[in-house]
């Protein structure tokens, strides 16, 4: 403790919120909005921003003789609003596929965005003292990210001594290099399509259809790494069930129609049949995530009221111990509230309905959002202390939330006769997909909050300071998300719901998270969904459950994760193998590691010091390519503007099918062995 108050008071002078600080911060969370925004609506994950956050700060500042440890964690704390934020698209884009909306209005968007995320921040600061300083919960990110932050401070000091400032930031690098490789990638499958970014065998046994995938994808096998095997197996698991079951089976009892194709036949049987299972699959493990979940939700929860009820007299006055005082915390969340309120008047007003039941709407939606948006924010703070922020079951949540939602509002509409018109349906679904966006968004940075309080804690940096720098980070996230979601809706467009008739569907986003809340509004308000597929996907869901019990039994480092199940099953073939190839090659690479060095210490150092480059080059995978599908989009979208085609750079190459899929495998093999001799180098 001792040591703990000399580190503080030796930080005690050190510059922390900075406006280069802020203004590099807001560039960082612009580059991580995008990037988290076109990789949520590809695949349905988002990566966490912390540590690239904090090399990239730290390879900036290092170049100001004053930067120092403290401000460059306000960067990262900034900057990593860009990964929890951005998670809000597994909800909103689901208002395109309704019909309800034609685009993203920029201001409805950003200020639920804003809202939810400022709320996030405060409803879960009176847990700082109990969940980050009084307790031992692991925060696995929060962790990471301050080792990353010591790292390059300690070689910053030596700097100093002996003009040697390499290592400082040393693994910028990795982002770069991992960026350019899946960038070029991009931009040659994407933007020339001189090569694929996927190839898939089909055949028949019988009358079944079989299909062999694989996407050449280096974003998802970036992903695939950060998911580890326990996760890549199940999604493979999935993928097997998918392809190597469920579609054969449907086919085999169908009739090939005259002149579609194998690859249409079973496509077509895939979104019509199995992805209800899998859908199904994905609500019972939802639930039950939580329900695992629910001892530590309550303490999370009863935590969060006795902070909200302390009246701060015995609050300490060091620095260390300095978080919003209550005053400026209430009159953040009456103004938030009153956000809350106008932005869904003015959704609600575009309905042809009576005042009366706008205001009752108004208010109901509100209060549901703030309530149970609370009572979110205190579990879901827990539970980022306990699993970590990404492996935290924010689908589960928006599950859960959009049924809750979704059962109220239904009550208010049949006691009202809004269910009456078919635009009374529709206008409902709206409704409850946009309450639950705001949840949502709660969540997920009452799940960052802590993580980067606990960083904070383990740095000597000043919460108040971090709670201001995170709530920057939510407005300059929602400022982005908007035009971002807009952009790549007219260049891509989403999986049912293309802004133009004759756009490509195969290039389309697949939104995944989005389509199921969406499903799962539409089932309940319209009560038309694909019930039959939906039981046997929660019979399936079932048996996974029991498999995960047994498998942990037997050895508690097994498991079958029956949500990644299910997402396997839900998420296209092609999108599914390069996780898993990213998973099996994390796996491998760690287990090449620890053999080689027989020490503990060594051993230890070793991987800790291979997963780091990992996750570096990671993100850069990640990064890369998202970057480059935005700057398409904004070529697509200027192209279609000016009357010309949706793909402006393409290259128009005959009988080019067969050799494209094989540039593009040998493209992705090579990628695949330049990645790995970085990340398994000997030194940082």
């Amino acid at each position: 403790m001792q040591q703990s108050s000399n580190a503080s008071s030796a930080h005690q002078h050190y510059r922390e919120l900075t406006l280069r600080g802020m203004i590099l911060g807001a560039l960082i969370t612009v580059i991580f909005t995008a990037s988290n925004v076109y990789l949520g609506l590809k695949v349905g994950l988002t990566f966490a921003s912390s540590i690239p956050a904090a090399v990239i700060s730290m390879a900036v500042l290092k170049c100001f003789h004053d930067a120092n440890i403290l401000e460059n964690n306000m960067v990262q704390t900034q900057a990593s609003a860009a990964g929890t934020l951005s998670s809000i698209i597994f909800v909103l884009p689901g208002l395109l596929m309704l019909g309800y909306w034609q685009d993203f209005p920029f201001w409805q968007t950003a200020l639920i965005c804003v809202a939810g995320g400022i709320l996030g921040v405060i409803f879960t600061i009176p847990l700082r003292h109990v969940l980050v300083v009084g307790s031992d919960l692991p925060y696995p990110e929060g962790v990471a990210a301050a080792e990353i932050l010591k790292a390059g401070d300690h070689q910053a000091a030596e700097s100093d001594e002996n003009g040697n400032c390499k290592q400082a930031g040393s693994g910028i690098k990795y982002i770069v290099g991992g960026g350019l490789l899946s960038g070029l990638f991009s931009f040659c499958s994407t933007g020339l399509r001189v090569i694929s970014d996927g190839a898939s065998c089909w055949f028949k046994l019988g009358g079944a259809v079989f299909q062999l995938p694989m996407g050449f994808s280096f974003a998802l096998l970036g992903a695939g790494w950060l998911v580890g095997i326990t996760g890549g197996i199940a999604v493979l698991v999935g993928t097997v069930f998918s392809w190597g079951i469920a579609v054969p089976y449907f086919t085999s009892h169908a009739t090939l129609p005259e002149g579609a194709s194998l690859a249409a036949f079973a496509g077509e049987i895939w979104r019509e049949k199995v992805r209800y299972i899998g859908a199904g699959a994905i609500a019972v493990a939802a639930v039950w995530t939580l329900l695992c979940l629910f001892k530590p939700m309550i303490e999370g929860m009863k935590l969060s009221f006795q902070a909200f009820r302390a009246d701060g007299q015995n609050k300490a006055v060091d620095r260390v111990n300095q978080d919003l005082s209550p005053k400026v915390m209430l009159m953040i969340v009456l103004v938030t509230l009153l956000i809350l309120t106008g932005t869904f008047y003015s959704f609600i007003a575009a309905a042809h309905i009576s005042a009366t039941l706008a205001w009752t709407l108004v208010i109901c939606a509100t209060l549901m959002a703030f309530l149970l948006g609370f009572l979110i924010a205190a579990a879901s703070g827990y539970m980022a202390g306990l699993i970590g922020s990404s492996s935290s079951p924010i689908s589960s949540i928006g599950i859960v939330s959009i049924v809750l939602i979704s059962l109220v509002l239904m009550f208010i509409g049949q006691a009202s006769h809004v269910f009456d018109h078919v635009e009374g349906t529709q206008f409902m679904t709206a409704l409850a997909l946009f309450a639950t966006s705001v949840v949502l968004a709660i969540a997920c940075i009452s799940n960052d909050n802590l993580q980067d309080l606990k960083t904070g804690y383990l740095v000597h940096a000043t919460p108040w300071r971090q709670q201001v720098a995170l709530i920057i980070g939510c407005i300059v996230g929602a400022m982005v998300i908007a035009p971002v979601l807009e952009l790549l809706y007219h260049a891509y467009g989403f999986t049912g719901a293309l802004p133009r008739a004759d756009m490509d569907q195969t290039q389309a986003l697949s939104a995944p998270q989005a389509m199921l809340m969406t499903t799962i509004a539409k089932g309940i308000f319209s009560h038309n969904l694909e019930w039959t597929y939906i039981f046997v996907g929660m019979g399936l869901g079932v048996l996974l459950i029991v498999v995960d019990l047994i498998l942990k039994k037997i050895r508690p480092n097994l498991g079958l994760p029956p949500l990644a199940v299910g997402m396997g099953i839900y998420l296209p073939a092609a999108v599914n193998m390069p996780i898993f190839v990213g998973t099996v090659l994390s796996y491998f690479c760690m287990r090449h590691v620890k053999k080689q060095h027989r020490e503990p210490e060594a051993q230890q150092q070793a991987m800790k010091d291979t997963d780091r480059r990992g996750t570096l080059m990671a993100a850069g995978l990640i990064v890369g390519e998202s970057i480059i599908g935005v700057l398409l989009a904004m070529v697509i979208v200027v192209s279609v503007a000016s009357g010309h085609d949706e793909s402006p750079l393409a290259l128009t190459l005959s009988n080019w099918a067969v050799k494209g899929q094989i540039l593009g495998l040998v493209f992705f093999v090579l990628g695949i062995i330049l990645v790995l001799r970085q990340i398994m180098k000997k030194q940082a």
